[in-house]
């Protein structure tokens, strides 16, 4: 059993989760058919079998019984845009260009701080309810989204955007760094809020801003993450504005950072991969949104074999529908066994991986989150076996990312509080907020003003 402190030696322990099926995400390490994980004060201080845990369990505040379910760490979203619920659907059939001035076109008759408020409310609790515990979301508009993951209990990154053009909530480009640096300000130090700086993209942001945005982040010791070579249409864009490739232009622009995550990387060579290696800059998957906008599929192998650190995220709702961290891994792990007709290619344990502790890596956290080990921050999630597509489970990995899905998750813990029992979220009523954005969606589908 590996032990925290002097918790054995009669330190208090608030809970116990037994009786699981524990799967840490350590590398390497193996499964407990039947154990689970002693927690003090947010974070785990034991992890082990039952029979090792015993003693902790006999003087702990409360006790779990997982009966069976996965006990493993909560899954980590490396990229998406929570309030975009409010366009879920809205816009289809489109390739990323035309579908971004179709989105932009709505929001910036929609987007204030009461409906971003509302919209993140929903996404952060539809990941919530599906086993993800930490997300890296960037909007418009940070302020709404950061209150709203607090009010829910989620760990979230987020801070300012940066836009060139008019914003599409009414804020002037000149404004961006004042409010970053407030963001930075009101929130250094926070539990759940992880500030960084957010420019949506280098053909919408100009190299000036981007290096002020990257400045801003590194002073702030912050993460720094934007949109990166997601289409065809991007790299020439920025090839011949810039004279470069994008993750080249990003590299002179002194970009590329172990600070920095770069959502998509569909289309790259193998220059610009080197450079993503040798910088240590995280590249966050997004198979469904790449999928669904026609955007092509992510060299992920090769990424992997390069020694890119690669974790995995769900985009927005509006490119994606739902925002499902099961089918992400999925397809992670499926998309490149088909592209290269090569079954061996990437196992389900580093699909697992690029959810958990490679997420948490990208974040600067991988001290402190992305697998279940002592000392650890106690953010863990339960994953139910008793469906029929559970039976039987020969391998942990395997069964997570080819069987399992959003459903089978039932608790979620976030610091050792617990924020989704028996499938329902904890810390707010989500009834009522359900029902204003269904009257906000009526407005939006007949082009009501607010």
């Amino acid at each position: 059993m590996a032990v925290q402190g002097d918790s054995l030696a009669g330190g208090p322990i608030d809970l116990v989760v037994r009786g699981a099926a524990v799967f840490t995400a350590v590398a390497g390490a193996p499964t407990l058919p039947s154990g689970g994980i002693a927690v003090s004060d947010g974070r785990i201080v034991a992890v082990g079998t039952d029979a090792e845990l015993a003693g902790l369990a006999a003087r702990a505040g409360r006790v779990i019984d997982a009966d069976g379910a996965i006990l493993m760490p909560g899954l980590i979203n490396a990229h998406c845009h929570a309030a975009c619920t409010q366009h879920r659907g809205l816009v289809e059939n489109l390739s990323l260009e035309p579908w971004l001035q179709a989105v932009w076109e709505v929001e910036q008759h929609y987007v204030t701080p009461e409906t971003t408020y509302l919209g993140a409310l929903i996404g952060l609790s539809e990941l919530l309810l599906s086993g993800v515990t930490t997300v890296m979301d960037m909007f418009w508009l940070c302020e709404p989204t950061a209150e709203a993951a607090v009010d829910l209990g989620i760990r979230i990154s987020t801070g300012s955007w940066f836009f060139d053009g008019p914003g599409m909530c009414g804020i002037r480009p000149e404004d961006w760094i004042g409010r970053a640096e407030a963001f930075f300000e009101r929130y250094d130090g926070h539990e759940l809020v992880i500030p960084g700086t957010f420019p949506h993209a280098s053909y919408t942001v100009g190299p000036d801003n981007l290096k002020a945005a990257f400045a801003l982040a590194e002073r702030h010791d912050g993460r720094f993450s934007t949109h990166a070579a997601e289409t065809r249409a991007e790299q020439r864009i920025i090839t011949e504005r810039y004279g470069a490739s994008v993750i080249r232009h990003m590299e002179r622009t002194g970009l590329l950072s172990e600070r920095t995550v770069l959502a998509h990387c569909v289309h790259l060579d193998d220059g610009e991969i080197e450079l993503l290696a040798k910088s240590g800059t995280t590249v966050a998957h997004n198979p469904v949104s790449n999928l669904k906008l026609g955007s092509g599929v992510a060299r992920i192998p090769d990424l992997v074999a390069a020694g890119v650190n690669v974790a995995l995220g769900t985009d927005s709702c509006i490119s994606g529908n739902d925002i499902d961290m099961w089918l992400s891994m999925r397809l992670a792990a499926l998309l490149p066994k088909g592209v290269h007709e090569d079954p061996t290619l990437i196992r389900p344990d580093e699909v697992v991986a690029m959810a958990t502790r490679n997420g948490a890596a990208a974040l600067g956290l991988g001290d402190r989150l992305g697998t279940l080990e002592a000392g650890k921050i106690a953010d863990f999630i339960l994953v139910s076996t008793r469906a029929a597509h559970a039976v039987p489970i020969y391998d942990l990995a395997t069964h997570l990312v080819y069987a399992a899905g959003k459903g089978d998750v039932t608790d979620v813990f976030v610091a050792g509080r617990q924020v989704v029992q028996d499938r329902r979220i904890t810390t707010i009523d989500l009834a009522p907020r359900l029902d204003a954005m269904r009257e906000l969606g009526a407005k939006i589908a007949s082009r009501t003003p607010l």
